[in-house]
C-alpha cells in the first residue's frame, strides 16, 4: 500500500496537481459537476504540458546527437532523468520518504509562516528529494536522521524558492497569483537581478518591430519553426548524411529529416503553451479553496513554463543566449580544471527560455539576454562543480542539470563533511 501510493498516486505529478485541485474544489463546497470538471481540466493540462514537453525533448535529443557527432565533443551531459533513474536503485526508499514529508512540510510552513506557497512541480520534487538522500547519504547520516533532516530541507526550499522568485513573478503576470515552482530559481533569480542592474526595462522583447515583409514573425510558433530549422540545417550537414540518415531518420533525407524535427520543435512548444493556459485557468480557482481553509493566501508555485506566455519573444531569446553561454562555457570550463559540460538542449531551453522572461520583465531585451546568458553559465560551472560529489556515489557519467541542484547539492556536501 505504501507503494502504491508512493509511487503510484505521489509519484504520479499530474494525479498530484489534480489531487491539489480536488482538494480545494471540495474545500470550496463546489457541485459536483465542478469538482469533477475541474480537477479533470486540471489533470488534462498538466498531461498536454508533458505532452509538448515530450515533443521538445525528443526534438532535442535528436539534435544533441547531431550535435555531438558534428563537432566531436565528449563531455558530460547534465541529465535530471538519468541519475534520479541510477540513484534510485540505492536511495529510492529514502527518496519516497523525503518527498512524502516534505510535501508535508512545505503545507506546515506555508500554513505558519509568511511564505504561502504551495509547490506543485512533482518531478523536480522527486529530483531534489534524490540529491538531498544522495549527499546525505554519502556523509553518514541515514535511517530517521537522513528522513527528518532530508524532509525539512526540501519543504524549506519548496517554500522559500518560489518566494525569493516571486518579486519577479509579479511583474512579469502583473498580479500575485501564481508563483513559480522550479528549482532553477537561482538561474532566474540572477537573471532577474542582472535585468533589473544592466538591463532597459523600457525595451521589452515583445515591442520588437517586425517589417511588415516579415510580420509572419510574429507568430511564436513561426518564429521558434524558422529559428530551429536554422540550427539544424547548420548541424545536420556538419553531422553528415549518411549519420543522419543511417542513424536517426530511418533513411529519411537528412534535410527533410531535419526541417520536420525543427516544425516538431515548434508544435511542442505550441502544445506546452495551450498544456500551460489550461492549468493555470483550472489551478488557480481551485487554489481559492486552500488558501482559505487551510493556508490563508497560499499561491500555486507551477512549473517554469507557466511564464512562457508572458513573454513570447524572451522564451526565444532565453534559449539561445542561454546556449550561446553553454557552447563558450564548454572551452572555459577546461581553463579551470573541471570536466567539459555539454550543454544539454533541454536544460538550457526549458532554464534559459525562463530566465529570458524573468530578465525581460526586469531589464527589457538586454535583461532577456544578458540574464539568460548567466543563466548559461551557471548551468554550466554547477554541474561541472557538482561532478565530484556526485562521483563519488558512483555516477561520474552524468549530473543535475538546473542551478538549484548544484547550488544545494555543494552546500549539503559541504555541510554533511562537517557533521
Amino acid at each position: 500500500m505504501f507503494d502504491f501510493i508512493m509511487n503510484d498516486i505521489l509519484g504520479t505529478p499530474a494525479i498530484l496537481v489534480g489531487l491539489f485541485a480536488l482538494l480545494g474544489l471540495i474545500l470550496q463546497k463546489k457541485g459536483i459537476a465542478d469538482v469533477i470538471s475541474g480537477t479533470l481540466k486540471t489533470i488534462m493540462g498538466f498531461l498536454i504540458l508533458g505532452g509538448g514537453a515530450s515533443i521538445l525533448i525528443g526534438s532535442l535529443d535528436i539534435f544533441g546527437k547531431m550535435f555531438e557527432k558534428a563537432f566531436h565533443i565528449q563531455g558530460i551531459i547534465p541529465n535530471n532523468e538519468a541519475i534520479v533513474a541510477i540513484a534510485q536503485q540505492t536511495f529510492g526508499r529514502e527518496t519516497a520518504m523525503i518527498m512524502l514529508f516534505g510535501m508535508v512540510m512545505n503545507i506546515v510552513i506555508a500554513r505558519f509562516t509568511p511564505f504561502k506557497y504551495i509547490f506543485l512541480t512533482g518531478h523536480h520534487t522527486l529530483f531534489m528529494a534524490c540529491l538531498i538522500s544522495a549527499v546525505f547519504a554519502t556523509g553518514g547520516v541515514t535511517g530517521i536522521p537522513l528522513i527528518i533532516i532530508g524532509s525539512i530541507i526540501l519543504g524549506l526550499l519548496m517554500v522559500f524558492m518560489p518566494a525569493m522568485l516571486q518579486p519577479f513573478v509579479r511583474q512579469i503576470t502583473g498580479n500575485d497569483s501564481i508563483a513559480v515552482g522550479h528549482f532553477g530559481s537561482f538561474g532566474y533569480f540572477t537573471s532577474g537581478l542582472i535585468g533589473k542592474y544592466l538591463g532597459d526595462k523600457s525595451k521589452t522583447t515583445e515591442d520588437i518591430k517586425v517589417p511588415k515583409s516579415l510580420g509572419f514573425l510574429r507568430d511564436t510558433s513561426v518564429a521558434m519553426s524558422l529559428t530551429m530549422a536554422i540550427l539544424f540545417l547548420i548541424v545536420a550537414p556538419a553531422a553528415g548524411k549518411d549519420f543522419v540518415e543511417s542513424e536517426l531518420s530511418g533513411g529519411v533525407n537528412f534535410l527533410v529529416f531535419s526541417l520536420m524535427q525543427a516544425i516538431t520543435f515548434a508544435a511542442g512548444v505550441y502544445v506546452v503553451l495551450a498544456g500551460v493556459r489550461m492549468l493555470i485557468a483550472e489551478i488557480v480557482p481551485a487554489f481559492k479553496g486552500i488558501a482559505d481553509k487551510v493556508v490563508k493566501d497560499a499561491k500555486p508555485a507551477l512549473d517554469c513554463p507557466a511564464v512562457f506566455p508572458f513573454a513570447p519573444n524572451a522564451v526565444i531569446i532565453g534559449f539561445l543566449f542561454s546556449f550561446l553561454a553553454g557552447l563558450l562555457s564548454m572551452f572555459l570550463l577546461p581553463v579551470f580544471g573541471l570536466k567539459v559540460i555539454v550543454p544539454g538542449l533541454i536544460p538550457h531551453f526549458f532554464t534559459g527560455a525562463a530566465a529570458g522572461v524573468f530578465g525581460n520583465a526586469t531589464g527589457g531585451r538586454r535583461g532577456a539576454m544578458i540574464g539568460s546568458f548567466a543563466n548559461g553559465l551557471l548551468i554550466s560551472f554547477l554541474p561541472a562543480l557538482l561532478l565530484p560529489v556526485l562521483g563519488s556515489l558512483g555516477f561520474e557519467g552524468t549530473t543535475f542539470g538546473d542551478s538549484d541542484f548544484g547550488v544545494v547539492g555543494i552546500l549539503l556536501s559541504l555541510l554533511a563533511k562537517l557533521f
